[in-house]
């Protein structure tokens, strides 16, 4: 271990990491319904800080409930979360392992906006309904700019109130600063649209907001589709932002004072390239209808993907990106399971040539996320400078171990991540987890491996308790 790479560690401005592994944002809906925390989410984190990854990026947690994503995620939305939130990066830290808090607003993008949202428009960069879903949305005026600017300012600082190593801004995916940062999207006609340098205000904003509210001492990242795809599934769609565009951003924000970029694709999710893998039409249609009084369109996706005959219409669209795609950037070892050697060509590894594109022109560490699993691949994409760690989710969700597996000389754990993408469409209903049943001896092991978080012990339920606190 002493001379790989992956356990050398990666040195921020402000912050150290014993490796370079993150578990990427990726989490369940573990919370209380008024965005107050539970023992399940701090159970959840547990699994992979005692696994050995490097540091955990939350999944999103919003910093207003105007801009949740879903309910029963923890928020940041007040100062009665911040209790909340140091017990879980105590946790956290008895691992060795690092917490960044990812603050998110989902704008247009709202799976799920709970009853308060329930007779209010999404916040957006515009007015024009998502393509999608078709969830409804209104631009934002010049005073909800600034007061959400407030809001990520005042989540940042919570944040570090509660101890936690840093925050992430979740400014990739389709969420509100792809939003803003979109071409494909953004059609204002002030300050903050138009040119580049426009649509990339609203984020830049935030990050100077940022500093001037926690310091220059503090770990910033940020996360960006590096490449927006903007047309990917709705092929009316103007497309997005290129590569040469999310350099640019990359090196204003670098300037306005962030310490690292993590690059992923696509501006929605779930996308064809994020995550990519397989489209599970089994699971979807028995998880879609939770979301079928959330857009004007999701009645037209629920047909297709619940009637088989016309399934190859959706499949059509959701492949058809991943088919214009160049081959892997490197070529890890060999692996003998050839089904297994397939997945990882197909699927591993897949943000790298822009990932590497960013890195030539910054000056601060680029991380990458695509669905890496094997240390050979990682190794050689350290190595060779298309990144300086990778970020991981669906493979440490089904290895939560995976770091222990590499420090021990494995290329690959003995079961890897098939990515089937079944954890991803089941957490719009289900407990997230792996439901890939060949996997697990039988169904019922599966189940107690899902359910494994819920259990609470009487000892962790007082603790829990002296931190439990009301929507603020």
């Amino acid at each position: 271990m002493e001379n790989d790479i992956i356990f050398k560690p990666l040195e921020f401005r402000n912050l150290t990491v014993k490796n370079r592994i993150f578990r990427s944002s990726i989490s369940g809906r573990w919370d209380n319904y008024d965005g107050s925390g539970t023992q399940a989410r701090i159970n959840w984190e547990e699994k992979f800080a005692r696994g050995g990854v490097g540091a955990i990026i939350t999944s999103f947690v919003p910093v207003a409930i105007r801009g949740r994503i879903m309910p029963n995620y923890a928020t940041i939305h007040c100062d009665e979360r911040i209790p909340f939130w140091r017990k879980v990066g105590e946790k956290v830290h008895e691992y060795d392992c690092k917490f960044i808090l990812q603050l998110s607003h989902s704008g247009r993008q709202q799976d799920i906006g709970g009853v308060e949202n329930q007779n209010l428009k999404a916040l957006s960069s515009t007015s024009k309904t998502e393509p999608f879903h078709g969830f409804l949305c209104q631009a934002m005026t010049l005073e909800e700019i600034k007061n959400t600017i407030q809001d990520f300012a005042d989540g940042a600082r919570r944040a570090r109130e509660a101890g936690l190593d840093g925050v992430e801004l979740h400014s990739g995916n389709g969420y509100l600063f792809t939003q803003f940062m979109s071409s494909g999207i953004n059609d204002r006609q002030d300050e903050y649209g138009g040119s580049l340098e426009n649509r990339a205000r609203f984020l830049l904003d935030v990050i100077r907001a940022i500093r001037k509210e926690v310091g220059n001492d503090f770990h910033l990242q940020f996360k960006i589709s590096a490449i927006d795809y903007n047309n990917a599934v709705t092929f009316w769609e103007k497309p997005g932002n290129t590569l040469a565009d999310s350099i640019q951003i990359s090196q204003w924000a670098q300037e306005a004072g962030v310490d690292a970029v993590h690059v992923s694709t696509g501006s929605l999710f779930p996308h064809p390239l994020n995550p990519i893998g397989d489209f599970p039409f089994e699971i979807i249609r028995k998880t879609y209808d939770t979301m079928l009084s959330s857009g004007v369109y999701t009645i037209r996706n629920y047909l297709l993907f619940r009637y088989w005959l016309l399934r190859p219409i959706f499949a059509l669209l959701w492949n058809r990106v991943k088919k214009s795609l160049p081959p892997q950037a490197i070529q890890a070892d060999e692996v003998k399971n050839k089904e297994m050697r397939k997945l990882l060509e197909a699927n591993q590894g897949r943000n790298l040539n822009p990932a590497a594109e960013i890195k030539k022109h910054v000056n601060i560490p680029v991380l990458c996320t695509g669905g890496f699993q094997q240390a050979s691949y990682i190794r050689k994409a350290i190595d060779e400078k298309y990144c300086d760690a990778v970020t991981i989710a669906r493979p440490l969700i089904a290895n939560n171990d995976l770091v222990h597996d590499f420090a021990a000389g494995k290329d690959l754990p003995d079961d890897p991540c098939t990515y089937c993408n079944k954890c991803l469409l089941n957490v719009i209903e289900n407990p997230l987890g792996c439901y890939e049943l060949s996997r697990f001896n039988n169904y019922e092991e599966m189940m107690e491996e899902v359910m494994s978080v819920f259990h609470i012990t009487q000892f962790n339920q007082e603790e829990l308790s002296k931190v439990s606190v009301p929507l603020g």
